[in-house]
This record gives structure tokens, sequence and C-alpha cells, in this order.
């Protein structure tokens, strides 16, 4: 049975037909427009926060659906990969779920800043704001039995609307030397693309949703398109990253954040809003949960280089400069028009690279702001 949407935006309408399910289209998303002329829609997720402010909870939620739809006995070693910059956080929450259940595993995350390790492969996004993904072997592993050891391979992101990207992931890590995997699972908190994946490669694959549906684009030609801010970087900046690479890009097996987590409390009922940077995403969100198990009213976002326009879901805009040193825009949605008792910025560069211009926004609305350093 298909529910049916359709959304008009100024550069057309998306129609929509969504498959009835436990979650519902309006619990896990909200559309905006993005400012990219390769795909002027946005699919506003209500569940990663990374454009809407999210309760811890109810993430950890759809983290657990998730990883219980991950099949028993399937091969082990698994390796887990998660998407950057959104699809971060997303993908510690279900690696963590579903490491209780299968423990030889390995999350990777990609990436958009080179560290100082082997390269693995590299990918593209081909619709996104930011089309290059790097992914790193982890340190101290050797690259052919890094690549001869997995048997299943469980990829992550916040959706999938054409299937293009993941399709491109595999064949990158195949073309790379990924060998052994016997299976392949996608895994998405909405899924658009059929089984498209199938189609494409000689292997069992298969899709893990909460939602599942079909869209079409419908384009008025008379609409100009919009003007995308140069954002496409994908090399070092002048800011240092943190020591503490343990929750995805130079790889994770178990996080351990006890000694980071330990220095923050909360008082109940106290407001709290714990913002990410970039794909600095899991630790912040365990912050914020265990604030929220504190008894405060918890909300999770985070910074983000994809620029979207006002309107629809996104209610209000920062825009200011990284604090990676690569002096390009970054944005934070739906946080300007809120108020909060206290606001803590988490980051893996030093407090000195956040844009003061940012920290003195976020000042308007909350009665203190903190900055959290990953060290």
């Amino acid at each position: 049975m298909m529910n049916k949407r359709n959304q008009p935006l100024s550069t057309g309408t998306i129609a929509m037909q969504i498959a009835k399910g436990k979650w519902q289209d309006t619990d896990l998303f909200e559309f905006a427009e993005r400012k990219n002329p390769k795909r002027a829609f946005l699919f506003v997720s209500k569940i990663l926060g990374k454009h809407i402010p999210v309760s811890p909870r109810k993430m950890r939620s759809a983290y657990q659906d998730l990883a219980q739809q991950i099949p028993e006995n399937i091969p082990e070693p698994i390796l887990f990969i998660g998407m950057a910059e959104t699809a971060v956080g997303l993908a510690g929450g279900i690696y963590e779920e579903a490491r209780k259940k299968y423990p030889n595993s390995l999350l990777l995350t990609t990436t958009r800043h080179p560290i100082d390790s082997e390269l693995l492969c590299e990918f593209k996004e081909e619709h996104s704001h930011a089309t290059d993904h790097l992914i790193y072997i982890p340190d101290g592993e050797n690259k052919i039995s890094f690549c001869t050891k997995f048997r299943t391979l469980i990829l992550i992101d916040d959706e999938s609307t054409t299937g293009r990207t993941f399709h491109n992931l595999i064949s990158s890590l195949f073309h790379a030397g990924l060998r052994g995997i016997s299976q392949i699972f996608t895994v998405t908190l909405t899924d658009w693309s059929g089984d498209v994946l199938s189609h494409q490669h000689d292997m069992p694959i298969t899709s893990l949703a909460l939602m599942r549906g079909q869209w079409e684009w419908h384009p008025d030609p008379s609409a100009p398109l919009p003007t995308m801010p140069n954002v496409n970087v994908t090399e070092k900046g002048a800011a240092m990253l943190s020591s503490r690479q343990d929750w995805g890009r130079r790889g994770m097996a178990a996080y351990d954040g006890t000694g980071w987590l330990n220095r923050y409390s909360a008082s109940p009922g106290e407001r709290i809003l714990v913002l990410g940077t970039g794909e600095f995403l899991y630790p912040p969100f365990l912050l914020a949960e265990q604030l929220e198990q504190q008894g405060a009213e918890v909300r999770f976002s985070s910074t983000t280089r994809s620029p979207i326009a006002e309107g629809l879901a996104i209610q209000s805009s920062l825009a200011f400069t990284d604090n990676y040193g690569l002096n390009i825009p970054n944005y934070c949605y739906n946080v300007a028009h809120q108020t909060f008792d206290r606001i803590i910025v988490c980051t893996e560069t030093r407090d000195c690279d956040l844009d003061p211009a940012f920290l003195a926004a976020l000042a308007n609305v909350a009665t203190t702001v903190e900055v959290a350093v990953y060290d």
C-alpha cells in the first residue's frame, strides 16, 4: 500500500509514492531547496541531527530499528562504512547497536579531510555539493590483509535517492582490491532507489531502511537554477585535527569516550543544544544523549557545508567560515530562531579555529555558549 505526496518547490515539483510502515514520511523528513543546480531539492531529515535539531532519544530509536533489520548469521568479519559528512553520526549509532550482535566488525567513515594514512580508495557522490570522498586504511593495517579479511559489507547513508553513490562506492572498493565479500547491505533512513543496485553488481545486495518509496522530479523549465557556493574542497586545511581519531575516519572497533564525556553534566530541565561540527558527529551525539539521560531537555544538531535556502523545513540559518581552515562557507540551520539555556559546540579542531562570528550568533539564542574540544 502506497501513500502519495507532492511537494511544489520554486524549481519544480517532486511527486512521491511512499510505502506504509512503522515510520511515516512526516516522522522522517521535510523538504527544502538546495543551492545546487545538480539537484535543487533536499529531503531534510528529522532524524539525523544535521539540519534540524533532534532529541537524542529519537535518534537512538532509529539506530536500533535499523540495526535490528540486519539479519542473523551473516558472515563475519563485517566491514561497516558510513558516508561523510551527513551520515557519519548515523553510521556510528547503527554500528554500535549492530556490534552487540556482531562484535567481529569494524566501522570506517568516508571523509573529505585528508589524513596521514594510506588511502584505500576514493569515489564521487555526483549530485552532492561536495562530490569527493576518501577512505583510508586503519592505522596498523596491511592493505592486502585488510582487503581480504571481511566477508560482509554494510554501507550506511542517510538516504538513497537513485543508488548511484552506493554504486560508485562499491565499484571503487572492489577496484581497490576488496575481496572475500559474499554479500552487501545498504542501510538508510529512506530508500527511493528500488532494487537498482542488485542489477548493477554480480553479488547479493539487500536494502535496509526505515521507509521506502519512489519519487519523480518534474522541473519547471522557466525557473532559474540556484547558484551553489564553492564548498567542494577535499584537502587539508590550516587547522590541526585532534589526535583522537577514534570514531570512524581511521577505523573504529569499539568506541570508548568515557574520559571525554565525563567532563560534562546537566541539570534536570535544562534546555541544551549540543552541536557537532562538520564530520565530527558521533562523540558529540553521545554527549547529547548522556545529558538527556541526566534529565535535561536536549537537542542535537551540527554544522554543515551543505548550502540550503531558507524556507519550508529551514526556518533559520547562520552562515560562517569553517573551523577546518579551508576558508569555505559553513552553515547551522534551524537554531537562530530558537532559545536555549546552554549551547555546547563540539569540535575536533582547536577552539580558536571556530569562527568568532558563529559563536557570537549562538550567544544571541543561549544564555551560555561553551566549546568542547575533543582532545
